[in-house]
């Protein structure tokens, strides 16, 4: 029996890994190592790419040192926009590096070079506690009389259907999914329009006024200045 149809056998499953990395051989390396084991490797070498293409990755390999800017500050970046989870690996080995890649939202932190068989078991270690440690997503929202079906993508308010627009529904239940929270603007974004970028803010506003109209529940959602939004309720 093969290490792939071993693995499968105990109940593993392939995961969509992101690498980014800018270094042709180690990236060749652990895309090779990966695939060995059923994984499914996507490799980018620049940090710009990791933050538009995250949302196909169930985990993300982040080299720090990359030709568009520190891993860092993409670390940063992507944590303001999503929750995969995210090993950092790096030739820089101070513990200074370490603890700002841990406070910044790194799941876990390896120093090159490293055994194959230590990644492996790293990245299989981070998704088992994320996906343990995760709530099921709600499949209805309700708020008071307002009932919000996130998978039949139906909105009433009382018994009245509210019809909304596939961008209006998207705003709504990016921040549905996580009523009373705050949200941050960014991740909002990346939800509904598939990257964080600040010239969709314009257009994110003007989808929030007409969403509020609609649903004609005064402080149902609540502007939270210069961070993002918050559903009440």
């Amino acid at each position: 029996m093969s290490v792939q149809q071993q693995r499968l056998a105990n109940g593993s499953r392939a995961l969509r890994v992101l690498l980014v990395e800018d270094d042709d051989i180690f990236a060749e390396s652990v895309a090779k190592a990966l695939t060995r084991l059923g994984h499914r490797p996507t490799r980018v070498s620049h940090g710009g790419d990791a933050v538009v293409r995250h949302r196909d990755a169930d985990v993300v390999l982040l080299d720090l040192l990359l030709p568009d800017g520190h891993g860092l500050d993409v670390l940063r970046e992507l944590r303001g926009v999503t929750e995969v989870p995210i090993l950092v690996l790096t030739a820089i080995g101070d513990d200074r590096t370490l603890v700002r890649a841990l406070h910044s939202g790194a799941d876990d932190y390896l120093v090159k070079p490293f055994r194959e068989d230590v990644l492996l078991a790293r990245i299989e270690a981070v998704v088992r506690r994320i996906q343990f440690s995760a709530q099921p997503p709600a499949r209805v929202v309700e708020v008071g009389d307002l009932r919000i079906d996130l998978e039949a993508r139906r909105v009433t308010a009382g018994d009245e259907e509210v019809v909304l627009t596939g961008m209006e529904f998207d705003v709504l239940a990016a921040l549905a999914r996580r009523r009373g929270t705050a949200v941050k603007r960014e991740r909002v974004l990346d939800e509904v329009y598939g990257d964080a970028s600040r010239t969709r803010t314009h257009s994110l506003g003007v989808h929030l006024t007409s969403l509020r109209r609609k649903l004609n529940r005064p402080g149902l959602i609540v502007t939270l200045h210069g961070f993002g939004y918050r559903l009440e309720g």
